[in-house]
């Protein structure tokens, strides 16, 4: 009896994961219908006009379609043997494109062809980043923990779009790819990575919102900031030294020194808190610098480096804030509650979370929508989609399209976690680090939560780009399984 071929079309269809493929077309189409809504006028335009986005979008779901079928056809070896050249042409046309693409409202990251087609390559770059990736971490004898060259260059692969694509003043697109650092933390990276860029968030949302009151004659963010890297001292302190009784002393040294400011400052005298604070915790850091040489406890050093790193971060996000663009820096202050700007900055976000509320329960119908037939919600149809799918079919339309999200991500981890491969792995937690990340974002971008920052939600914007580029992200996976039964 012959053996089956490896990359034989019958057998990839046979293996294909038709719930993720179900789930897949279920979105693209609602997708197009939903554009249709949010572009709807009163001229009872086709779905299907070609002059229409409804239509145009039909047109880039029919294209995406072929594009799958084609990934499918391609024997999934090649995908982990060219990783790295498709990587390097995608970083080489990403270098390329602000000196292509014209200025479109002050990014340079769109390449036109003729009059009415235009390409992101940022949008390609996504599955040529997660293949270099997973071949990176898939290599012989890889191990990310086994020096700091392995980590430097994972995040090296990582870090190269994300600079490039903010050559071309795409805050959002560039974002997206530090999706990828969940990866790294699921091949083995330490959890204490993650922390810390959360703690850097909150480090700079604290900062930047709390400024105008005072507390102990320094801004008041500055003063909860520190409140917080004295808190993390201490818990860090206890998990690394493994002794109560030295998480206990840097506790009581702590709320010593604030007692002490507190019945000064009941007193009336004046007290120059940011010195005292930095003074307080530089005496804690040679504490735990102390015991870390007393009980021979190295990581020890980690909590005294993190409160000085915290402290650095802290003070230059004045600088780094006033770097931004001014409407980048608006946009922040507007998400943050710092600004209220109903009519320029704020306007998007507050006909958005109109439009979602007054959907109500089971919405308003399709069409039915007054915020977006009266066109208040400005790229309805493309970032603030969202909205639209909120005002006509209400929270039961939200839930169902958040469960298809939830349904597709789940999906793709389970694919994931089926691989045999270390490539076909990586390459998965790629795929769902995206459409996480997107997911996450651009609702939190449409409810207010996150600033405007320009992202998509995958297979329901409309663009052509965006489209292919999640659908070869996605397709490539489905071959990358399908083929793991016939190898």
């Amino acid at each position: 009896m012959p053996l089956p071929r490896r990359n034989d079309p019958s057998l990839t269809f046979r293996h294909l994961d038709w719930p993720t493929i179900i789930i897949y077309l279920i979105m693209v189409f609602a997708g197009m219908v939903s554009i249709y809504a949010a572009c709807y006028n009163f001229d009872n335009a086709s779905m299907f006009a070609i002059s229409e986005f409804s239509g145009k979008q039909l047109r880039w779901i029919g294209l995406s379609l072929i594009l799958g079928l084609i990934i499918l056809l391609i024997d999934a070896r090649m995908y982990e043997t060219y990783a790295f050249p498709v990587y390097i042409g995608l970083m080489i046309l990403l270098a390329i494109t602000p000196f292509l693409a014209e200025d479109t409202k002050g990014s340079y990251s769109w390449i036109k062809f003729g009059s009415s087609m235009s390409l992101q390559p940022a949008e390609f770059a996504k599955f040529a980043t997660a293949l270099a990736l997973a071949k990176l971490l898939s290599g012989y004898h890889f191990n990310l923990n086994a020096s700091y060259v392995n980590y430097l260059k994972a995040i090296t692969l990582i870090l190269v779009p994300v600079v490039l694509i903010l050559l071309q003043n795409e805050t959002g697109s560039a974002l997206t790819f530090l999706a990828l650092f969940f990866v790294l933390y699921r091949e083995g990276m330490s959890g204490l990575v993650l922390f810390a860029a959360f703690f850097a968030v909150v480090i700079f949302v604290v900062g930047i919102k709390f400024t105008e009151t005072m507390i102990l004659g320094m801004p008041s963010g500055e003063f909860y900031v520190m409140l917080m890297i004295m808190v993390v001292m201490t818990g860090m302190t206890v998990v690394y030294s493994r002794r109560l009784e030295v998480g206990r002393n840097l506790l009581l040294w702590f709320l010593g020194v604030g007692l002490v400011e507190y019945i000064l400052s009941l007193c009336g005298i004046e007290i120059p808190g940011l010195a005292v604070n930095l003074g307080a915790i530089a005496i804690a850091c040679v504490y735990i610098v102390f015991e870390a040489i007393t009980l021979r406890r190295p990581k020890l050093y980690v909590s005294a480096l993190t409160a000085v790193l915290s402290l650095v971060f802290m003070f230059s996000i004045g600088a780094a804030f006033n770097h931004l663009q001014p409407h980048q820096k608006l946009r922040i202050e507007v998400a943050l509650g710092i600004v209220e700007d109903l009519r320029d900055a704020g306007y998007n976000v507050n006909q958005s979370k109109i439009a979602i509320g007054s959907g109500g329960f089971f919405g308003k119908g399709f069409l039915n929508g007054t915020q977006t037939k009266l066109k208040y919600v400005p790229e309805q149809h493309t970032d603030f989609i969202f909205c639209t799918i909120g005002e006509e079919e209400g929270f039961v339309g939200a839930m169902i399209v958040t469960l298809l999200f939830l349904g597709l991500i789940l999906r793709v981890i389970k694919i994931g976690e089926r691989q045999p491969s270390t490539f076909g792995r990586v390459y998965a937690y790629c795929v769902a680090s995206y459409f996480i990340f997107h997911f996450c974002i651009n609702i939190g971008m449409v409810i207010g939560l996150c600033p405007v920052i320009g992202i998509p939600l995958p297979f329901f914007s409309y663009g052509g780009s965006s489209l292919w580029g999640f659908t070869i992200l996605l397709f490539i996976l489905l071959k990358i399984d399908a083929s793991r039964k016939t190898s």
